[in-house]
């Protein structure tokens, strides 16, 4: 009978689990996004439901569903659409116990939202290319922002579009605090010309620079070592003259139906953990908590040239319209 009741018990017990859902929005690459619900799944006894977006896609579904949230938490993508989610009153303000504990740029990510996001990881964004085609090809690999623009690499660069993609808008930010805005209009014009494609998705193109389908791409670096290790020959460098980095964040949607749920999540994504996870599943950004073990294969920021990105200007919602809606009006309606 004691055997019986304890059977009885622990089988309510993990019913009670069961019963809690989160979903969550993921906007890392399939593999990470994957590995997230396979873990917490299992670890928490939690049902997670993950919708792989990326983050301008993912930004644009919340605002769709603002007024009937279907999703609880925004997991990763560009730290910019997470800031104006914030700033438009999606996301919910949420001073987590561990802020301490993490690095000083994910801190600043959270208080500069009002504490409606934080970072959880960061990444600098430069080229992608294609070893074994560059040295077909007989091109030089591209060290500046200037060597993209080689008429031999006509048709031969991928990059997303900022519309749909954080990755490509922090180029065009990028692009604008490190030129000036005029200026840097009239290169994405000239770049334009050696563009084959604009994808939707930020990684796309580091994806098709592995596996031979384009020379070159515009990414975050940190997307390179796992399509490496998969044996593709692919690598990666940042510009001499200077780049931006992506501050990935996480953001607790407002109107959340599984608040509870969603915050046991949040607090489970910022510890080391979880964030060790990224290396594992081949993503090699910085971890925003201190005590997260750091990869080898991670850039050494020591090396990287960055420019002093203005996260709050460039994150703010009525800046990124105006960057993007000039860039389809004077650069993605040029002929190629």
């Amino acid at each position: 009978m004691k055997k019986l009741f304890v059977v009885s018990a622990l089988a309510a017990a993990s019913g009670f689990a069961q019963a809690q859902t989160v979903n969550v929005i993921c906007s890392v690459q399939a593999e990470w996004c994957n590995m997230i619900g396979t873990v917490y799944a299992r670890t928490t006894g939690t049902k997670i439901n993950i919708s792989m977006k990326g983050s301008g896609e993912a930004l644009a579904q919340l605002i769709a569903e603002k007024d009937n949230p279907k999703t609880d938490i925004w997991f990763g993508g560009t730290g910019d659409p997470h800031l104006q989610a914030a700033e438009q009153g999606l996301s919910l303000e949420y001073k987590s116990p561990t802020l301490p504990q993490l690095q000083g740029w994910a801190q600043q990510q959270a208080k500069q939202s009002g504490y409606k996001t934080v970072g959880i990881y960061s990444g600098p964004l430069g080229f992608g290319y294609n070893t074994e085609l560059l040295a077909k090809k007989k091109l030089p690999i591209p060290k500046t922002w200037n060597d993209l623009l080689n008429p031999a690499l006509k048709g031969e660069i991928q990059v997303a579009n900022p519309a749909s993609s954080g990755t490509a808008y922090t180029m065009v930010a990028t692009l604008v605090q490190l030129m000036g805005e005029d200026k840097a209009f009239e290169y994405l014009k000239k770049l334009h010309k050696n563009v084959s494609q604009y994808t939707r998705s930020g990684t796309g193109p580091i994806k098709a620079a592995a596996r031979g389908e384009t020379t070159v791409s515009i990414s975050f670096v940190h997307d390179a070592p796992g399509e490496k290790i998969n044996g593709f020959p692919v690598d990666a460098i940042t510009p001499a003259d200077g780049t931006g980095a992506e501050i990935g964040s996480m953001s607790i949607i407002k109107g959340a139906r599984n608040l509870e749920a969603a915050k046991k999540f949040y607090e489970w994504a910022l510890t080391p953990a979880a964030q060790e996870m990224a290396a594992a599943a081949k993503q090699f950004q910085v971890p925003s908590n201190t005590a997260a073990k750091v990869d080898k294969n991670v850039p050494d920021f020591k090396k990287i040239k960055f420019i002093n990105y203005d996260y709050a200007k460039y994150g703010a919602s009525t800046e990124r319209k105006r960057l993007i809606a000039k860039w389809e009006k004077e650069v993605n309606s040029l002929p190629r």
